[in-house]
């Protein structure tokens, strides 16, 4: 089932799935479309005043995924936004919040180097803090949608989200420790925590600010 929904003035798409549910759950997705899951017996009427009791919660959401598409559509480097200016020559070069690179190629390839770097370095420093004796993983980098890392234990190896260059580097920091403290804990326990905590003690305003 698929419907409009205005809000504020403006239309918003609205898909309708039924399952076997008891509960009816709402959110935004990324094209800020209103993704609706509930009950076989829930009427089009019903999810349409749902969606009137509930205006308040998606103006918040949709606000948010307005923010976070905005914020993907823009070049972010360790927590900075920069505006790219192509010019001809071949060095890539820092101008306070400017970068001058000569193609979006150029600027993919040195971001990439740029990331091992970093990410290798940031694993270094982080490792030297734990008192805990746990071996050294091996650095892997990719895209994932729903996660920051991943402690793989069995081929101790820690996976890095590259969207991470985005932010700067005391969540990069944040998210090594997440991950390494998996070496201590393989769980999401109150040890586990605790660790974090010892390593990173404002973790929560850095797993915060990866939420937004």
């Amino acid at each position: 089932m698929q419907f409009e929904h205005k809000i504020d003035g403006k239309k918003y798409n609205v898909e309708v799935v039924k399952k076997a549910n008891k509960n009816t759950y709402i959110k935004v997705k990324e094209d800020l479309t209103i993704y609706v899951t509930t009950n076989y017996f829930m009427r089009k009427g019903d999810i349409k005043d749902l969606l009137y009791q509930e205006e308040e919660f998606l103006r918040k959401m949709l606000n948010k995924v307005k923010v976070r598409n905005e914020k993907n559509n823009d070049f972010y480097y360790l927590g900075k936004k920069y505006d790219i200016i192509m010019v001809p020559f071949n060095n890539i070069e820092f101008d306070e919040d400017k970068i001058y690179v000569n193609s979006e190629a150029t600027l993919e390839k040195w971001l990439k180097k740029r990331m091992k770097e970093l990410f290798q370095e940031r694993i270094n420093e982080c490792y030297k803090l734990f008192e805990e004796n746990i071996p050294f993983p091996s650095l892997r980098i990719r895209t994932m949608k729903t996660r920051w890392g991943v402690c793989n234990r069995k081929n101790l190896t820690v996976t890095l989200n590259s969207k991470l260059i985005r932010y700067d580097v005391n969540v990069i920091d944040y998210v090594v420790i997440h991950e390494l403290s998996h070496l201590v804990h393989f769980d999401h326990s109150k040890a586990f925590w605790k660790t974090v905590e010892k390593y990173k003690p404002d973790y929560k305003k850095y797993a915060n600010m990866l939420k937004e």
